[in-house]
């Protein structure tokens, strides 16, 4: 769990504010019924085959709740974590009547796990979501799709590529721009770290020792405890530890890279911001004043889409579902709401 963690937290990987919705009211019992489903005997849980360059394999999905017009399909964070990171939202969005599906994509913990470095590549990855959603039959009509970190990035690109299935986006913890993200990482996290912990923290990179578990011992207290999920390390919510402890190195360090303090690999020169205006479909981006990634940049995404709207999470770091979830989730809410009802006000409103 230990070099999971060491090696996994770089990407775990003008725009109008958020009004708090209205008090959530209990789902309706058409929300609890499976009447019709195939997926009744698996508690929601659904094995979909995809196509890859290299064969047919399957992926871990599970459904929750029943709602016609609104299915949020989650991308977890990594590459190569798992959507244990969002358990927290049961807590939350059955009570506001949205049907949501947990997704492990390929390579990940309950899914297959292929060794196939080849696999590992953004566009593959994105025809990987379009399959899923045409196995799961979302449609332009319900069809919303939230990203953290890495699947942030992710959504961003779905988007790009398939937006006309899309009826709203949401890109959470996540800017439009890898080289924004590094020297964000530069300016405000090493320079701002204790100098001496920052040099061992470089000579355990620099000669490929992260699991050693000093690396950890510094970065815990210095960085994740801070920037990561602002709790005491010792309580951390069980899902984000089995996130972590689950994650397959084997798909996050060729993409993301190992660093701790700045992303690499195939990602390193990953810059959408050119190309937000192409996003047409009502889009909601989540930053948090704590966050790895930085919130004005995200802010300004927000003006960028056609349709965009701000978070503010000022309690929250990356994980702000966890140590901010009193602006996190009902921001996310009250935005699925409006575009559902098609009211609320957006960027280019």
């Amino acid at each position: 769990m230990k070099r999971a963690l060491a090696i996994g937290m770089g990407l775990l990987l003008a725009a109008c504010t958020v009004r708090p919705p209205a008090p959530e009211a209990p789902a309706s019992s058409g929300y609890f019924d499976n009447t019709g489903r195939d997926d009744v005997l698996s508690g929601g849980v659904k094995l979909i085959p995809i196509t890859t360059p290299k064969g047919s394999f399957k992926v871990w999905t599970k459904r929750v709740g029943n709602n016609p017009r609104i299915k949020v399909l989650l991308l977890h964070g990594g590459p190569g974590f798992t959507h244990e990171v969002f358990e927290g939202f049961d807590s939350h969005f059955p009570g506001a009547g949205i049907e949501y599906y947990y997704y492990d994509q390929l390579g990940s913990y309950y899914s297959d796990q292929p060794n196939e470095p080849e696999l590992w590549d953004l566009a593959r990855f994105v025809d990987e979501v379009e399959q899923v959603r045409q196995a799961l039959k979302l449609d332009r009509d319900n069809f919303y799709l939230l990203g953290q970190s890495w699947g942030g990035l992710l959504a961003i690109e779905y988007a790009l590529a398939h937006q006309d299935h899309l009826k709203g986006l949401i890109v959470s913890n996540m800017v439009s721009s890898i080289p924004v993200y590094n020297a964000y990482a530069d300016k405000i996290f090493k320079t701002t770290m204790d100098p001496a912990v920052l040099e061992q923290i470089r000579k355990f990179e620099a000669t490929k020792t992260t699991d050693d578990p000093r690396y950890m011992g510094l970065l815990i207290p210095h960085h994740y405890e801070h920037h990561i999920l602002r709790m005491p390390f010792a309580s951390w919510p069980d899902p984000m530890l089995r996130t972590f402890k689950h994650m397959n190195p084997a798909v996050y360090v060729p993409m993301q890279g190992p660093s701790e303090l700045g992303a690499s690999g195939k990602l390193e020169h990953w810059d959408r911001s050119g190309d937000l205006g192409k996003i047409t479909v009502p889009t909601l981006t989540i930053g948090a004043a704590h966050d790895t990634m930085d919130p004005e940049h995200m802010k300004w995404m927000a003006g960028q889409v056609k349709r965009g709207r701000y978070l503010f999470c000022p309690n929250g770091s990356h994980c702000a579902q966890y140590d901010d979830p009193e602006h996190y989730y009902p921001g996310v809410i009250a935005f699925i709401r409006d575009v559902d009802q098609g009211s609320g006000t957006f960027s280019a409103d």
